[in-house]
């Protein structure tokens, strides 16, 4: 085969979490990844010098990185952190339990004994009534443990084998000293002023080219113009006063650029504009500018791409984008490839998930080759977030693929510039859609009532900044007026419209939201004007009050008997059960497209019954290809799985007990497909103790017998046992 090149983009981002009235950093979050990610995701190349990268930094990050290390940023769980577990006060003991398990569970808490008591110990499901009741419980050393672990957890593996401190405080695992928990944070900072320098080495040396956002990681389109979002969604409702300020979005850009000649010592050839959100202004801005590459999603290229594309070979190109005359050079990222990576491949072992990775880019290869001679697949996605859901912090994984394309004479890693230096563009378009990695639309961050609220008190401010500097001409030039600009500037950062409406939820939906109001009615404050009632009333959950993955819920209220056929029998055989509605994390990661589309589940007094609703065409030959597992967590552990042939019908049905290896086949009578897949399992092959309490379970999806989905994403839905239900 033809060499096939690829090219790995890791994003890495945070926005600007530093309340502009006091200067406290309200949430942890840089420091935290900047001992989890940032820094090993560049250190990890020393090993493999073959290989390759293209490392995005948003400056909204880099900022913030260099006040840590400066000893400036100070954020309130830093403080909690350091204060004495002697000195902490009642409010103190409960901030710290309520918080300091905010780490991914199965990954970053479960492998170490002392944190996995002290979060049993808490309990699982602590309301903050719980916490006061169970306070007098944790004792001093308890406090101090919670205190190192929640900052130690976030260490990656590869400071256990560089840094004989950390590995030591690892081995230790408890009874640690206010010392050493001193020296901890002090690691900790100065890891955060260490990372620009490692990057810098790396691209020095031509091993990583280092790209940039927009400043602020604004939507860049829908600053310039908030109609932009029309194209993709012509039914969309928008915010009532329409948004058009190309100005800011140059801002952005402008200020991206110097921050980054002012580290690198000279000036960014490429960008990744915020969520991959491009359009023709934007096209016009960068290329005015002197970014000489952008990168966004396959649907952007879907819905520019004049020709036919139905079999993807137009992918794996780069293209010069002529918009008016302005110039810049375009790649669109693989969306499958950066989708395992992102949410299907940390459930693997490494070993499976490199053969299959590499075993598809050197498909793409073979495929594409006849089409166009040097074919280039792009994998693009956040470097930091997908971690915490590995084994080791991604560390197996990363090495592994690093060590197999250091030695692959087959795939060739490049960095953007590097390629393209080599292998201009020779299709061109001169008309980009509208629209970013997500859907190829602005969904996400426009259109829910919540998210154009909060374009319309961006407006707002912004009108009263103008009114202001009218009426008041000595304001034109001064420092006041550059700060007061900065805080508007960071309130346009699309991280704040991630959490409002419906898509995404998190433990800290009330920070964001509070953070957000903050930098607005900030802006007021220092001008010392009368701030707006509106500010200080909270947007997120006007609407909805819950999280993602409990508004996805609805619990059973009912027992139920429906007729196992593969298709709904009659409107009321499914009313009483449960449901769960998939589609995306709800986290920090998105998910764009899923197997299962939802789940219903439901009991009698003795049988479980479910029925999953796929975004599988039946006559599509895919679900031969698929295994579905019930994946019973609690109080037992077994697995009922359902695999069907290229026509649907089911050819395995069966109960896998982990703990025997045990495997029992079970009726195809309780199993069929039609419009849907419907189950029945009954109760007594479960095994389950006496007087137990509830069944915990999750539904999951698996190609090939490896897990690529698995609902629901971060939590399990239950069964009460039915002889109890009242």
């Amino acid at each position: 085969m033809k060499k096939v090149y690829l090219a790995f983009l890791w994003h890495q981002h945070q926005p600007m979490y530093k309340n502009p009235l006091d200067n406290v950093y309200e949430l942890p979050w840089v420091r935290l990844h900047a001992t989890k990610d940032y820094y090993d995701m560049v250190a990890i190349l020393d090993n493999y010098p073959k290989v390759k990268l293209n490392i995005n930094l948003v400056p909204s990050l880099l900022v913030q990185l260099d006040e840590y290390s400066k000893g400036i940023a100070k954020d309130k769980f830093l403080d909690l952190t350091l204060k004495p577990a002697t000195d902490l006060s009642e409010s103190d003991k409960i901030s710290i339990l309520k918080n300091f398990f905010m780490a991914n569970w199965e990954t970053m808490i479960y492998p170490y004994n002392r944190y996995t008591q002290l979060l049993e110990k808490r309990g699982k499901q602590a309301s903050e009534t719980d916490i006061r009741g169970i306070l007098n419980y944790f004792k001093i050393e308890d406090f101090r443990d919670l205190q190192v672990w929640f900052n130690l957890c976030w260490f990656d593996p590869y400071w256990r084998n560089h840094d004989e401190f950390i590995n030591s405080l690892y081995i230790k695992g408890r009874d640690f000293t206010e010392e050493e928990k001193q020296k901890l944070i002090d690691k900790q900072l100065s890891i955060c002023g260490m990372i620009v320098a490692k990057h810098k080495e790396a691209q020095d040396r031509g091993q990583i080219e280092v790209s940039i956002t927009p400043f602020y990681h604004p939507i860049m389109p829908l600053l310039c113009d908030t109609n932009n979002a029309l194209e993709a969604t012509p039914n969309i409702v928008l915010p009532q006063k329409r948004f058009s300020h190309k100005e800011d979005a140059l801002w952005h850009v402008q200020a991206a650029i110097n921050y980054y000649e002012k580290l690198f010592g000279k000036k960014p050839t490429g960008m990744w504009p915020s969520e991959g959100s491009v359009c023709d202004e934007v096209v016009k801005i960068v290329s005015d500018n002197g970014i000489k590459w952008i990168a966004t999603d396959e649907a952007i290229l879907n819905g520019s791409y004049k020709k036919a594309c139905e079999n993807r070979k137009c992918l794996f190109r780069p293209y010069n984008v002529n918009v008016e005359g302005k110039q810049v050079n375009m790649i669109f990222r693989d969306h499958g490839l950066s989708d395992a990576i992102g949410f299907v491949y940390s459930k693997w072992n490494a070993d499976d998930a490199v053969r299959n990775f590499i075993t598809n880019v050197k498909n793409i290869g073979n495929f594409a080759k006849d089409e166009y001679e040097t074919p280039l697949v792009s994998v693009i996605l956040d470097g930091e977030n997908c971690w915490e859901y590995y084994k080791n912090d991604g560390w197996d994984f990363l090495s592994k693929l690093y060590e197999t394309l250091n030695n692959d004479e087959e795939i060739e890693t490049v960095t953007l510039t590097d390629y393209l230096n080599k292998f201009p563009p020779k299709d061109t378009l001169t008309h980009i859609m509208a629209g970013s990695w997500i859907n190829g639309n602005f969904g996400i961050w426009i259109g829910h009532n919540e998210d154009n609220t909060s374009w319309t008190y961006v407006g707002q401010t912004r009108d009263f900044i103008v009114d202001y500097t009218k009426q008041h001409p000595e304001f034109i030039g001064s420092d006041l007026e550059k700060k007061v600009w900065q805080i508007l500037y960071a309130a346009q950062g699309s991280d704040w419209n991630w959490w409002y409406g419906d898509d995404h939820s998190s433990e800290n939906d009330i920070m964001f939201d509070f953070l957000f109001r903050r930098h607005l009615i900030a802006i007021y404050a220092l001008l010392e004007q009368p701030v707006p009632d509106y500010l200080y009333t909270a947007i997120k959950g006007q609407q909805k009050k819950v999280s993602v993955e409990k508004a996805n819920f609805t619990k059973p209220t009912a027992l139920i008997s429906p007729i196992i056929d593969g298709e709904i029998s009659n409107s009321s055989e499914w009313e009483k059960s449960g449901c769960y509605i998939t589609g995306h994390s709800g986290g920090s990661m998105h998910q764009v497209s899923s197997t299962i589309k939802s789940f219903n589940y439901g009991f009698d007094l003795n049988n479980i019954y479910l029925a999953l609703n796929l975004n599988i065409e039946k006559n599509s030959n895919e679900l031969e290809k698929f295994n579905f597992n019930i994946n019973f967590v609690s109080p037992i552990k077994c697995s009922v799985c359902a695999k069907f042939d290229i026509l649907c019908n089911v050819r395995e049905f069966f109960v896998y007990y982990n703990d025997t290896n045990e495997k029992n086949s079970l009726s195809l009578e309780n199993i069929k497909m039609k419009s849907i897949i419907e189950l029945k399992i009954p109760i007594n092959i479960l095994k389950l103790p006496e007087n137990y309490e509830n069944i915990e379970f999750t539904v999951s999806a698996n190609r090939d017998n490896m897990e690529v989905e698995k609902w629901p994403y971060n939590s399990v839905a239950v069964i009460q046992n039915p002889t109890k239900k009242s």
